[in-house]
Parts: C-alpha cells; structure tokens; sequence
C-alpha cells in the first residue's frame, strides 16, 4: 500500500453535527484539509466516510497515519 502525504502534524479539530456524513481525506492531498477533494483520483487512495452520531469536536487525523481511521490517535507525535 503506498504512504499518504503528511497534510499536518497535528489534528483537525471540527465541529460536526449529528447525522452529517463527512469524507476524510486519506492521501494528504486535499487542498480542502481534512476533508476529501478528489486529489486522490488515479491513485490507490479513497475518502473515508464518517457519520457524526452527535454535535460535538472531533479531532479528525492530519498526519494521515492515524490506526484510528479518520479520527487521530496521536500517531504524529511520533512522526
């Protein structure tokens, strides 16, 4: 599997609202970080879907290495 590019550091943190979908960007190439732009077209990357179950801060992964999926798990500290 190839390596995403590291988009931040440290993580995005987003206010989201319950029952929204919200698609992460897992190659590190969006222009729109963290979410999904399309920059991973012809290549072997895809957005990630989340789905908010309620309103609150999430702190979606920068790093793009997170074993947590779309959420960070604090993985850039050791980056």
């Amino acid at each position: 599997m190839p390596t995403p590019e590291i988009a931040a550091r440290t993580p995005f943190a987003i206010n989201v609202e319950k029952g929204k979908d919200y698609y992460w960007c897992s190659c590190g190439k969006s222009k729109t970080q963290p979410f999904c732009d399309g920059s991973h077209k012809g290549s072997e990357f895809a957005p990630v879907k989340y789905t908010a179950e309620e309103n609150k801060t999430v702190y979606f992964c920068g790093c793009k290495h997170s074993a947590n999926g779309a959420l960070c798990d604090g993985t850039h500290k050791a980056l």
